[in-house]
């Protein structure tokens, strides 16, 4: 039987979770739907945890998740459109575990300032199936290598239907390609305001994975599937338009010249290197990801067009110029994954930190970094509440909140490895 038109309203929570609802034809236009603000409290295992914010203790009041007429597109769905939206408490106020309000937040920041931010996402994921006994396997790709197009890539072309129907949606597709270790895959979208940015790759990962369930595929985004193989990252490339319309980032390939702005930035993301890596590498499993030598972001050092390092410039000039993030991961909320990012760049301008030397060294045989990520996520966490100056420009409720659940997290994987870790996740991520 045909579905009816209808609106699927979502908003993305702090474990990255598309939650919604869909609403009847009757509310397409602006709106708002109320939630329980107890989705707040909630572990991936559905444990209620008294986390601040998230109201266990409080009775748990709703919130409201107001969307505009504006943001509603095509959905993926038959006769279904999709919207994204802010939460707001529900005396009116914005609710400060809102990632998508924090980086809107962030974005006027720095437009205070007189640069606008521009992002460019690319995201990594493996493939999986069932096999005869339902247990999760690799999926087969004989003859898979990086950059690799076609049948011996994809056998089952999943990644042509999510291509077509991204096409479709209007997504901005920058390029599709098998990755270094098989069977993973990179996504590109191309390069765009901010938030625009992250709504569009927020919303084409929840697609992309529900497409490719259509093809018997279990495609996921977290970022050590496979222990003895490469990890998958989310990379934030970033640069900023001054209120002439000019890519501020300069030419960015050029060390001696940076721009104060590019310098600025870099330094900022060095500084705060392991207080962020709580909010954009915030899994157990993103600690299996970040080690030396592993092109991950595990150092704390930066170069132009080095892949080994953390922050990466591009050797690209114009209007191509740009900075390169990579320690992230698809794990993290995105909204609160780009927000630290330029909150930890913005810092590093406002607060003119100074900038340390580029990485001299090929990251694989020697290394001049001599910091590098938190090797766990217990550490991740005390680095973060260490690092009070970030923790006020993200949000000292967010931050809290993200702690607190996250040390549960901590508790209930201790005991778990391998494949059980791996299933912990894999259908969340």
């Amino acid at each position: 039987m045909a579905v009816g038109e209808r609106l699927r309203l979502l908003f993305c929570d702090h474990l990255s979770l598309a939650r919604g609802k869909y609403l009847p034809a009757s509310k397409i236009g602006n709106g708002s739907s109320r939630f329980c603000q107890g989705t707040f409290a909630v572990t991936y295992d559905k444990e209620l945890v008294p986390a601040p914010g998230g109201t266990m203790l409080e009775g748990l009041p709703d919130m409201d998740a107001v969307y505009v007429e504006e943001d509603i597109r095509e959905g993926w769905e038959p006769n279904t459109k999709v919207v994204l939206s802010d939460l707001y408490r529900n005396d009116g106020k914005p609710l400060a575990l809102c990632g998508r309000s924090l980086l809107k937040r962030t974005v006027k920041q720095w437009q205070e300032l007189g640069y606008t931010p521009k992002v460019g996402l690319e995201l990594e994921a493996y493939a999986f199936q069932r096999d005869a006994d339902g247990k999760i396997v690799p999926y087969q790709t004989p003859g898979a290598y990086v950059y690799g197009t076609g049948r011996f890539v994809d056998p089952l072309r999943f990644t042509d239907a999510i291509w077509e129907r991204a096409s479709e949606l209007g997504f901005r597709i920058d390029c599709f390609t098998s990755e270094y270790d098989s069977p993973q895959f990179e996504f590109t979208l191309t390069y765009d305001d901010a938030v625009k940015a992250v709504d569009d790759i927020f919303l084409f990962r929840l697609m992309a994975r529900e497409v490719a369930l259509d093809h018997g595929i279990i495609l996921t985004f977290m970022p050590k599937p496979i222990l003895n193989l490469g990890g998958n990252g989310l990379h934030v490339n970033f640069s900023f338009l001054d209120r002439q319309g000019k890519n501020a980032v300069g030419e960015s390939g050029d060390v001696e010249h940076m721009t104060a702005l590019t310098r600025g930035c870099i330094a900022g993301l060095m500084h705060h290197h392991r207080g962020m890596a709580a909010l954009v590498a915030p899994t157990v499993n993103s600690y299996q990801r970040l080690k030396p030598a592993s092109l991950s972001g595990y150092w704390c050092n930066w170069g132009v067009d080095h892949r080994g390092v953390t922050t990466r410039l591009s050797a690209e000039h114009g209007v191509k110029s740009r900075i390169e993030h990579r320690m992230g991961d698809a794990a993290a909320n995105p909204y609160t994954l780009v927000a630290t990012v330029l909150q930890a760049a913005r810092l590093g301008l406002t607060e003119k930190y100074d900038l340390t030397a580029p990485e001299s060294a090929d990251c694989f045989t020697g290394h001049d970094a001599k910091i590098g990520a938190p090797e766990s996520l217990a550490d991740a966490l005390q680095a973060l509440t260490a690092d009070t100056k970030l923790v006020g420009a993200v949000g000292d409720l967010l931050v809290q909140n993200h702690i607190a659940i996250k040390e549960v997290e901590v508790q209930k994987t201790a005991a778990l490895e391998g494949d059980a870790l791996r299933d912990y996740y894999i259908h969340y991520v």
